[in-house]
């Protein structure tokens, strides 16, 4: 039998997993005696997410387990609100006539990325797809198709528990204005010419582009892993 250093990002999801486990726990108990037993959760969580760290980036976190469990123990709700969840992103794939794809600069680390955004409470998720278009590109649209729903912890590019919703949307309208605070510069761009920098183009573009040209896409999503809180491997 032969063992293996754990990937540091499957440490990060165990930890979080963990933690949102005591956390909720929190939520749902009056019990002191609980709430001292889950506030151990947090501090064993916080040791694997530190591991985590030092082996990701070979600097010593110990110091960081404190601020962890703090972090944590802020924002533990109570019965049902406190119910920890993924937090939930909308992303928008805007096409238009001439097979182009709508793209946004970030303007804090310079990369491209379709136009997405956190969910906003009193709106629907193909709302806000409509709405993060439209403030960050000055494009007005309208959403065809739920394109695809993952995991974005999973994926790697999220340090937390997050679902990325992405809608195909057809561009109806407006002129293009990127937003004066979230984005650099904003434009539409054909296929085989994206910006050097795109965020995560190798997972998306083939089905970003595919829905652009009307073609029929199944939605996707993370198949299953067995067992579930473990990595194939």
């Amino acid at each position: 039998m032969t063992s293996s250093v754990p990937d540091p990002r499957d440490l990060v999801r165990w930890s979080d997993t963990l933690a949102a486990i005591a956390r909720t726990g929190m939520g749902f108990t009056a019990s002191l005696y609980e709430h001292e037993r889950y506030e151990e959760v947090l501090h064993v969580a916080a040791d694997i997410k530190a591991a985590a760290q030092t082996l990701a980036e070979g600097i010593e976190t110990d110091r960081e387990t404190d601020h962890f469990v703090q972090e944590w123990l802020a924002n533990v709700g109570e019965g049902v609100p406190g119910y920890v969840t993924p937090k939930i992103a909308i992303g928008a794939v805007v096409g238009n006539d001439d097979g182009e794809i709508l793209l946004v600069q970030r303007r804090e680390s310079g990369v491209w990325l379709y136009p997405t955004g956190w969910a906003d409470v009193g709106y629907s998720p193909s709302e806000v797809a409509v709405k993060e278009v439209e403030e960050e590109t000055g494009i007005t649209c309208e959403p065809v198709r739920l394109l695809s729903v993952i995991d974005g912890q999973r994926m790697g590019f999220s340090r937390f528990g997050m679902y990325m919703l992405l809608f195909h949307c057809r561009a109806t309208g407006g002129e293009l204005r990127g937003h004066p605070l979230e984005t650099s510069d904003v434009g539409w761009f054909a296929e085989g010419a994206l910006p050097e920098v795109t965020a995560g183009a190798q997972w998306w573009g083939q089905m970003a582009f595919a829905a652009i040209r009307g073609e029929s896409i199944d939605t996707g999503f993370d198949a299953p892993r067995s067992p579930v809180w473990r990595t194939e491997s």
